[in-house]
């Protein structure tokens, strides 16, 4: 008997590695915000070096003109260092950010005057990583939105001092300090305007005119940030306080928005029993106002708590993501209760990856459809039993 290819033989261990780092929950959030932390540091030591503290001396004694092509890389360093933390947090923001950030990293590094190939492939890949990787990153956190909302007022009140220190002497009067500088980008990107420091080139003009609109912009963004969370969070509260109305205990958990998880609620309900809908968005004014409705991450244990999943009769979990589903039934399962998980498989590809968290019924009646128009076009006999057996796996 033939060999198989080594391909084939180190597939199934492959998945299981993946399969474990997804169980622990690290993964992939971890290994990227590390990367990221280490090509920010990557970068602001080729444009910045280990003689940071010399340079910080020649910029408050007013040699910043002889350093000012450091200033992008350098807050493009220092922004990426701190939205690793969100990425850390697996915030759909922080990873925004990140992505922008990089974006803009990779562009100094072509135009900039420090030139690494090696570190331009390291960013180009580590892009890559984040855009596959697009869909573990889904949280709406309140601490990320603040993290980003307070990195990007830094980041334009440095843009917004140095540059006005910088093109000081294109002002009336001269800005010859710090103090001066920081005095003027607050009152410029606040839309104060005093008057007393006035940009009297077109360089200098053009610039009050950028601190203006991405102070602007900024701070709409900052805000929106921090509160649409909050925002989100209330909403949830108000709804999930009229879900508890009915006693969650001895019931079901039906989990997602999707056709199959509409019908079986239904036929759930046609029969006399409680369900609870755990839905991820809330749903609009006037739908489901009688249904119990629990809306969060699935994959959270308190919000599965929330629902009772430690006292239901059983869990389906039946989202159009199957490795949603996935960590639904492990984070079930966390909670040591009693209640049966049940998980649905949208691709076959995913069902033995589905099979490797041990749900107690794997459901799969999209992947059955393939199936059952072959063999009625070949003629081969279809039975119940068949049926049964390839829909609960």
């Amino acid at each position: 008997m033939a060999s198989e290819p080594l391909g084939q033989r180190i597939q199934p261990s492959l998945r299981r590695w993946a399969n474990a780092l997804r169980k622990h929950g690290w993964f992939p959030h971890v290994p990227l915000a590390v990367l990221v932390a280490g090509g920010a540091l990557k970068l602001l030591h080729l444009d910045v070096g280990r003689d940071w503290q010399r340079y910080l001396a020649l910029v408050m004694e007013g040699q910043f003109d002889q350093h000012a092509a450091v200033l992008p890389p350098l807050l493009i360093g220092l922004g990426q260092l701190t939205m690793s933390a969100g990425l850390l947090m697996r915030s759909r923001v922080g990873w925004t950010m990140t992505v922008l950030m990089t974006i803009a990293a990779i562009v100094s590094l072509v135009l900039g005057r420090h030139q690494s190939t090696p570190t331009l492939i390291y960013f180009s890949l580590l892009l890559l990583a984040l855009l596959i990787s697009w869909r573990a990153f889904d949280r709406s956190s309140l601490a990320a939105s603040t993290l980003f909302a307070f990195t990007s007022v830094v980041m334009l009140v440095m843009y917004a001092t140095l540059g006005s220190y910088y093109l000081g002497a294109e002002f009336s009067p001269p800005i010859k300090d710090l103090v001066t500088a920081l005095y003027y980008a607050m009152i410029t990107m606040t839309t104060v305007g005093y008057g007393d420091i006035v940009p009297h080139t077109p360089e200098s003009r053009l610039f009050a005119v950028s601190v203006v609109v991405l102070g602007v912009a900024v701070f709409a963004t900052s805000l929106t940030a921090v509160v649409t969370p909050m925002i989100n969070r209330s909403l949830q509260r108000i709804v999930n306080q009229k879900g508890r109305i009915m006693k969650r205990k001895d019931h079901y958990v039906v989990i997602g928005n999707t056709s199959l998880a509409i019908n079986t609620w239904r036929e759930l309900v046609k029969r006399g029993q409680s369900v609870t809908r755990l839905l991820r968005d809330a749903p609009e004014e006037g739908e489901l106002t009688e249904v119990d409705i629990v809306v969060g991450d699935s994959s959270d244990v308190d919000v599965l708590r929330q629902a009772g999943a430690h006292e239901a009769k059983a869990v389906l979990a039946m989202r159009d993501d199957d490795a949603e589903n996935a960590f639904t039934v492990l984070a079930v399962k966390e909670l040591a209760g009693t209640a049966r998980t049940v998980a649905a498989v949208n691709d076959a590809r995913h069902l033995s990856r589905i099979k490797l968290v041990q749900p107690d019924v794997i459901i799969a009646p999209q992947v059955l459809g393939g199936e059952l128009t072959a063999m009625l076009l070949t003629g081969e006999k279809v039975t119940a039993d068949f049926v049964l057996e390839r829909v609960f796996r």
